[in-house]
C-alpha cells in the first residue's frame, strides 16, 4: 500500500510537471517570439557547441603537465562527475519547472533567499562574461596568428568582441541552435587537423636539435608542482564542466523530459574527442614543445590551417554566452512587459544594448588578463567549484530528504558522494585561485605575457 501511494505521488508530480510546462507553451503561443521551441536535437547541438571548443586544445598542454595515465583517468573521473552532477541539475529543473536560469536555483537551495539569487547572478554573469573575454583574447590571438600581426592586438581584440556582439543578437536559443552545430563541426574539424598536423610534421614548433620530444606515461617530478598540477587539472575541469548554461537550455526546451539524450549524446562525444586530442597531441609534441592551446605547437602553415577552422566556434561560443547573460538581463527587466516577447523598439534596443554591455566588459578583461592558460585556471578556480560541484551536490540534498538520502547502501554511498562534491568545490575555489593568481604573478616575473592593453602581438 505505501508503494502503491509512493507511486501514485510520483505520478501525480509528473502530470503537475507537464501541466506547467503546457501552460508556459500555450501562454507564448500567441506571442511574437517564443521561448519554449527547442527540441533536444537542437538542445544538443547548444550543448555539443558549449563543449567542443578551443579549450579542447588545453588537454595536451594538461596531459604534458600531468603525465599521460594520470591526465586520462583525470578526463574520465571528472566527464563522469560533470554526467552525474548534470543529471542532478536536470531532476531538479524538472521538479521545479519554474527555473528559468542557475539564478533561480541559487534561490531555491539557499532557502529562497533573494541575497543567494543575487549572489549566483553576480558569479553568473561574471564567468560568462570572462568566457566572452576569453573569446576576444582567442580572436586577437586567431588575427594575429593568420596575419602575421598586421593590427595592433588591441584592435584585433576590439573587431572580435564587435563580430561576436553582432552574432549575439539573436533573441532565442532556438536560433542560435543552428550556427551551434556549424561551429562544432568546424571546431571538429580543427581539432582533427591538429592531430594530424602534429603527427606529419618534421618537429613540433620550437625544436631544438639532438632534444627529441619528451613523452612520459606519469609526470617529472621536477616538472610538477602545485601550481603547475593545479592549473592542469583546472584546464581540464575548464573544458567539462558547463553545467551552468544547462538550466537556461532546458527552460526553451519543449520537452524537458528528454534532456538526458542530449547529455548522454554529448557526453560520449566529448570524452573521446578530448582523450584523443590530448593523448595523441601529446605523444608528437612532448613536454618541452608543448603549448596552450596546442596549435602554437605546429609549424607554419599547419598551425594556420587548422587554426582557421576554430573561427566559427571562437566568434560562436562568445556570443552563446552573452546571450544567455543578456537573457537573465534582459528577462527580469522586462519580466511582466510585452517587450519581452515582441519586435518592439525599446525591446530590441535594450537587448542590443545589454549585448553591447557584456561585451565592452569582457574586452577589457581581455587586455587586463592577456594570456590563455591561466585565464582558463582561473575562470575555472572561481567558478567551476561552484557551478560544478557546490550547487549541485546542494541540489540533491533537496531533492531527497533526511528521510530518503540514507536509505540503504546505496543511496548513503550517493549522499556522501555529494557531500564531498560540496567539501571538493571549495577545495577548488580557495586552492585553484591561490594557484591561478600564483601562476599569473609567475607569468608576468618570467616576462612570458604581454602587458596590459599592450599592442605586443599574441600570435601563435
Amino acid at each position: 500500500m505505501e508503494y502503491t501511494d509512493s507511486k501514485k505521488d510520483h505520478l501525480d508530480e509528473e502530470s503537475s510537471i507537464e501541466s506547467t510546462i503546457s501552460g508556459q507553451i500555450a501562454k507564448e503561443s500567441s506571442h511574437e517570439i517564443q521561448f519554449r521551441t527547442c527540441s533536444w536535437q537542437k538542445t544538443a547541438a547548444l550543448l555539443f557547441s558549449e563543449y567542443i571548443c578551443l579549450a579542447i586544445l588545453s588537454f595536451p598542454w594538461s596531459y604534458s603537465v600531468l603525465g599521460l595515465v594520470p591526465g586520462i583517468l583525470t578526463t574520465l573521473a571528472v566527464a563522469a562527475s560533470v554526467q552525474y552532477t548534470s543529471l542532478i541539475v536536470w531532476k531538479f529543473c524538472m521538479k521545479h519547472p519554474e527555473v528559468r536560469d542557475v539564478c533561480d536555483i541559487g534561490r531555491l537551495i539557499f532557502g529562497g533567499s533573494q541575497w543567494a539569487y543575487n549572489a549566483t547572478a553576480v558569479m553568473f554573469i561574471l564567468n560568462n562574461t570572462f568566457i566572452q573575454a576569453l573569446h576576444c583574447l582567442v580572436g586577437a590571438k586567431l588575427l594575429n596568428t593568420l596575419s602575421n600581426s598586421a593590427v595592433c592586438t588591441i584592435g584585433f581584440s576590439a573587431i572580435a568582441a564587435v563580430i561576436c556582439f553582432i552574432v549575439s543578437l539573436p533573441r532565442t536559443l532556438n536560433q542560435l541552435s543552428g550556427l551551434g552545430t556549424f561551429s562544432a563541426v568546424t571546431m571538429g574539424i580543427a581539432v582533427l587537423l591538429a592531430i594530424i598536423f602534429s603527427g606529419i610534421q618534421d618537429e613540433p614548433f620550437g625544436f631544438v636539435a639532438g632534444e627529441p620530444p619528451l613523452v612520459t606515461s606519469f609526470p617529472v617530478a621536477a616538472n610538477l608542482g602545485f601550481v603547475s598540477g593545479m592549473s592542469a587539472f583546472l584546464n581540464i575541469s575548464y573544458t567539462l564542466i558547463g553545467q551552468i548554461t544547462i538550466p537556461s537550455f532546458i527552460a526553451e526546451m519543449k520537452e524537458p523530459k528528454d534532456f538526458p539524450k542530449a547529455l548522454w549524446a554529448v557526453t560520449i562525444c566529448e570524452v573521446v574527442v578530448f582523450t584523443l586530442c590530448g593523448s595523441i597531441m601529446y605523444h608528437y609534441v612532448g613536454n618541452q614543445y608543448m603549448t596552450a592551446p596546442a596549435f602554437g605547437s605546429l609549424q607554419d602553415p599547419y598551425k594556420k590551417i587548422a587554426f582557421s577552422f576554430a573561427i566559427p566556434t571562437i566568434v560562436y561560443l562568445g556570443s552563446l554566452y552573452s546571450s544567455v547573460t543578456a537573457r537573465f538581463i534582459f528577462f527580469r527587466i522586462f519580466k511582466d512587459s510585452e517587450h519581452k516577447h515582441s519586435n518592439s523598439l525599446i525591446g530590441w534596443a535594450s537587448w542590443a544594448g545589454i549585448i553591447g554591455v557584456t561585451w565592452v566588459f569582457a574586452f577589457i578583461i581581455a587586455e587586463v588578463i592577456p594570456f590563455f592558460s591561466d585565464m582558463l585556471s582561473l575562470m575555472s578556480s572561481l567558478f567551476d567549484g561552484w557551478f560544478g560541484f557546490i550547487y549541485w551536490g546542494m541540489a540533491y540534498l533537496l531533492l531527497y530528504p533526511s528521510n530518503v538520502r540514507w536509505d540503504g547502501p546505496w543511496r548513503s554511498l550517493e549522499t556522501l558522494l555529494n557531500y564531498f562534491f560540496i567539501v571538493f568545490g571549495f577545495f577548488m575555489l580557495v586552492g585553484g585561485t591561490h594557484t591561478s593568481i600564483q601562476s599569473i604573478i609567475d607569468s608576468y616575473h618570467a616576462a612570458a605575457v604581454g602587458s596590459v592593453f599592450t599592442c605586443a602581438s599574441n600570435a601563435l
